[in-house]
């Protein structure tokens, strides 16, 4: 399918690798013009690299820290000099750093994940909404995670589900404002993902291994998803295929969230 996206120009954050730079692949191959950045400037080059030896337009800004509204409004500002507009901002990015059981976590650790995986949003949205308000419309795509609907254990985060619940939020108000000036906001929320972040689970430890094991037996899919899985539903969201599709959030879960069985019941 013809996803239309010949010319557009579409900014994703954290393309230095995993979903992003899955994310930053697969929309030049369907022709958009590709702005990254990410704080890992070895690894964002690296997708530069990768996308220019596919043909693909990318460039990107790096080390860039998208919670410093300075640093935002430079990589829109890039976006703006390079391509002339923007049409698509989709916030990939984020970082947890807050791992475990409730009364074991800190502020600290709390301060740090709501930082890196909700402010950041909004920074990046904040950044590109005049704009894309002077250019008659656009499409926000934020990272949400299952974890917001759902405390998927034996993972635990009570942080984690907390920014991700709050990025779902300011997508549908983001939505409710946007509506009237062509801005659709939407946001998807992946579940068990393989990503260097996730690696932990599939190579790590043997509690971590067991750990990962444990997550996937509730996917009814049976594997966990490939950041190249996550990017197609970006792609699609992005596209006019999805113009009706706003103020919502799509899970891409394998099903986790839509269907609750037992080990027993799986096999």
């Amino acid at each position: 399918m013809d996803m239309k996206l010949d010319g557009k120009v579409v900014m994703i954050s954290g393309t230095g690798g995993g979903q992003g730079r899955a994310a930053a692949l697969a929309f030049a191959r369907e022709g958009a013009y590709v702005v990254g950045c990410d704080v890992n400037v070895e690894a964002a080059e690296e997708t530069l690299e990768l996308v220019a030896a596919e043909g693909g337009r990318m460039i990107s800004l790096q080390p860039l820290d998208l919670a410093n509204p300075l640093d935002a409004d430079r990589w829109m500002q890039a976006a703006i000099d390079e391509f002339g507009g923007i049409d698509v901002l989709y916030n990939n990015a984020g970082a947890l750093h807050a791992r475990g059981p409730f009364r074991d976590s800190t502020l600290q650790q709390w301060d740090a994940t709501i930082r890196d995986e909700l402010t950041i949003v909004y920074v990046a949205c904040h950044a590109v909404w005049e704009h894309l308000i002077s250019r008659g419309g656009g499409v926000i795509i934020n990272t949400a995670s299952v974890s917001g609907h759902i405390e998927f254990l034996p993972m635990r985060s009570a942080a984690h589900g907390a920014a991700k619940a709050g990025v779902m939020g300011l997508t549908r108000m983001l939505a409710a404002e946007g509506a009237s000036h062509g801005i659709r906001a939407v946001s998807l929320s992946p579940g068990v993902t393989r990503t260097p972040a996730t690696q932990r689970f599939w190579n790590g430890t043997n509690e971590q291994q067991a750990i990962g094991a444990s997550m996937i037996a509730k996917v009814p899919s049976g594997r966990v998803a490939s950041p190249e899985d996550i990017a197609a539903a970006a792609v699609f969201l992005a596209s006019d295929h999805a113009n009706y599709v706003n103020a919502t959030d799509l899970l891409i879960d394998g099903g986790v969230r839509g269907v609750s069985f037992t080990n027993m019941e799986r096999e």
